[in-house]
């Protein structure tokens, strides 16, 4: 892979903590994702599942990982079945990982080619009380789509149909969202990439340059520095386009007086960061920009301020909603009178901030983790507070991400410019 290689304590200290949480005489069985077609011979490329990788470090296709902690066979409690070299796949695609580089990876020293897994799944099979199979159980995740997981539990329980399912998902949740000492490195690595990528486009932004342009300069910064691209489709909307919360067709021109909303982020081993900044298209903030920036930052510094150790994020919810009401006010876009009298379940202020306030980050953006699990020392959240204001033709959010700590919380994107005047220098 293209980034740097990660010390393989990482893998198995995920392996380690995650046999804690399993039942006795449990087996686990964990599928890599599919590579995805798109038309006739074509592909979208690989992107691994994110469980395997965590516990494995292993970002190739057609992976499985076993676990199986009471095994008898203290040789078969961890398995890891990867794709072999034919000499086919050496011509057309290059070498797959030899069984000795999979164990440098991922510290697991029985490892066996892919092709091998029934003879291993009848091996151990018949011994387990229980097996842990793995689904995408994230509340936005597309279920319709079969994934090889999906397939692999339909013929599952078709072959052994008295063996009793236990899901994975809740116990890798559990584990992900607490971020180890390796994995905010690796985070960390991801937000300097995408720093440099906000550089960079600030000193190519002007007027008449179109949308799609910035997102090269982006995509080139991201490469270069070892990033296999983007966490996610980038938001590069310019005028009226950043009231529309996912514009990704970027491809307008940037008008003079205009100010572009920037959503984007760089991947880096698999890990994201997640960033929004906002720019004067001429390098200079008109004062009505100025005032809405500046509520916005405002908004920020707030949030920033809870999310620590013990908070919520329904509590969250609701301080930045009466936050945002007062500064809505002052801005003239709502009135007191009007709050006062407002339907608490549909609050005034969602017309000018429809969107949530933060959200998990780690190898998803929007990382697995319980919405209403009090916050905890090791996660790692978005603070994206934003005003949208069709009429005016602006938008405003912006966005960091945070760490929370014993002792309060961490802006990881502190050395990031955000203030108008670090902006407007940026942009000369």
């Amino acid at each position: 892979m293209r980034y740097e290689k990660i010390d393989s304590k990482l893998f198995i200290s995920n392996r380690e903590r995650l046999r804690s949480l399993l039942k006795p005489n449990s087996m686990v069985i964990i599928q890599s994702n599919d590579v995805l077609p798109t038309n006739a011979d074509g592909t979208l490329g690989f992107r691994q599942n994110n469980d395997i990788f965590y516990l494995s470090g292993i970002d190739q296709e057609e992976t499985i990982l076993i676990l199986f902690p009471d095994f008898p066979d203290e040789k078969f409690r961890e398995i890891l079945l990867v794709r072999e070299t034919s000499e086919h796949i050496k011509v057309w695609e290059g070498e797959k990982l030899s069984k000795k580089q999979a164990t440098e990876i991922s510290g697991i020293e029985k490892v066996v080619w892919t092709s091998n897994f029934e003879t291993i799944l009848r091996k151990l099979i018949f011994l387990a009380d229980q097996i842990y199979l793995n689904l995408n159980e994230h509340d936005g995740g597309n279920w319709q789509f079969e994934t090889r997981e999906r397939r692999f539990i339909t013929e599952f329980k078709q072959k052994f149909p008295l063996h009793r399912i236990e899901r994975l998902a809740p116990l890798m949740h559990q584990l992900r969202v607490i971020k180890q000492p390796i994995e905010i490195d690796l985070i960390k690595k991801a937000i300097e990439i995408t720093g440099k990528g906000l550089v960079r486009m600030a000193k190519y932004l002007k007027p008449k340059v179109a949308e799609f342009e910035l997102e090269a300069e982006l995509t080139h910064e991201f490469l270069k520095n070892r990033s296999r691209g983007h966490a996610f489709a980038p938001i590069l909307a310019s005028g009226e386009s950043a009231c529309v919360l996912h514009y990704v067709t970027n491809n307008n021109l940037c008008e003079a007086g205009e100010v572009i909303l920037m959503d984007f982020g760089a991947e880096y081993a698999n890990y994201n960061a997640d960033i929004t900044r906002c720019l004067p298209v001429n390098g200079k903030f008109n004062e009505r920009q100025k005032q809405v920036y500046e509520t916005v930052l405002r908004v920020m510094e707030a949030t920033k301020r809870w999310l620590i150790v013990g908070n919520t994020m329904e509590n969250l919810r609701k301080e930045v909603g009466k936050v945002m009401e007062t500064e809505l006010i002052k801005l003239g876009l709502l009135k007191q009178s009007e709050v006062n009298n407002q339907n608490e379940d549909a609050p005034l202020y969602k017309k000018y901030f429809p969107h949530g306030i933060s959200h998990h980050l780690g190898l998803d953006v929007h990382d697995v983790g319980n919405r209403y699990e009090v916050f905890k020392a090791g996660m790692i959240f978005t603070c994206e507070p934003g005003i949208y204001i069709p009429e005016e033709k602006l938008g405003i959010r912006l966005e960091n991400d945070i760490l929370i700590t014993e002792n309060g919380n961490e802006d990881l994107m502190a050395n990031i410019p955000i203030e108008i005047n670090e902006i407007e220098a940026l942009m000369q």
